[in-house]
């Protein structure tokens, strides 16, 4: 639980395996019923967002996840909300166990699917390709690669 006007921090991971990524809808009787989101949950008392975000995929999913990384952050009224990049696990297979359905969608394709109006610049970025290209082209100049110019 949270103290009377402490934000709510809210984990989230963003999992790929090639041009997709792996989406959850949201269970009916929740918030956005019916809405995609990304997997994750409500960080609790004591927990660091790491610990929260296995503990949430363990939950809904039944995967144990690697090397998070966050690429994204967003407020939204008393939630923070924090998106971590992970990697696929090998040899695991998601299940709904909390979710009434998941799917594997391709980057793109994102914005077709309804999304709480929180997560929409993630999804615009995410569907443009835009997370984390600051960083990518700073590498290369830093070792002195070519960075190519925007169109």
């Amino acid at each position: 639980m949270t103290r009377r006007g402490a934000p709510t921090i809210v984990v989230a991971a963003v999992i790929r395996q090639g041009p997709w990524i792996l989406i959850t809808q949201r269970a009916e009787g929740s918030g956005h019923a019916g809405r995609w989101e990304f997997p994750g949950g409500k960080r609790e008392a004591g927990e660091r967002d790491v610990q929260a975000l296995r503990r949430e995929l363990r939950e809904e999913l039944g995967i144990e996840v690697e090397a998070p990384r966050m690429i994204w952050r967003e407020d939204a009224g008393p939630l923070r909300l924090r998106f971590y990049e992970c990697r696929y696990p090998a040899l695991q297979r998601p299940r709904a166990l909390v979710s009434p359905q998941f799917r594997w969608v391709r980057t793109e394709d994102l914005p077709s699917y309804d999304f709480p109006p929180a997560d929409d610049r993630l999804v615009a970025a995410l569907a443009t390709d835009r997370i984390g290209r600051r960083r990518r082209r700073a590498r290369r100049r830093r070792r002195g690669g070519r960075v190519p110019s925007r169109p």
